[in-house]
């Protein structure tokens, strides 16, 4: 199968990082993107830009399995509730970014 026939999408959201971060010395935004399956909305695999790689596999691993099409209130909870670092309102804006580019890709594909 190549890539182009796939049933999954690749959608990235954006945020810019606070002062003080480790990451800020490398980039200037935050970036979550994520493979999500066209027709459920489902996070298959994700990650961030986040400085250590301890961090990028924990939102990974809490975000995989997420579906969009419910929503962006549970995920951003779940971010809420268990993760504490200082990049937890620009992981917050990325995430509802990724979900905004979603809707439009979502909306667009019922527009055909």
């Amino acid at each position: 199968m190549k890539l182009s026939d796939s049933k999954i999408i690749f959608i990235a959201g954006h945020a810019r990082l606070p002062q003080g971060m480790a990451a800020k010395s490398v980039f200037d935004t935050l970036t979550i993107t994520a493979e999500v399956d066209r027709k459920y909305g489902v996070i298959i695999e994700a990650s961030c830009t986040l400085a250590t790689e301890h961090g990028r596999n924990y939102i990974g691993q809490l975000l995989r399995g997420v579906s969009l099409k419910d929503g962006i209130e549970e995920p951003l909870q779940m971010l809420q509730e268990h993760y504490k670092g200082k990049g937890a309102n620009a992981l917050t804006a990325a995430l509802n970014d990724l979900h905004f580019h979603y809707e439009q890709i979502a909306k667009n594909a019922y527009n055909r």
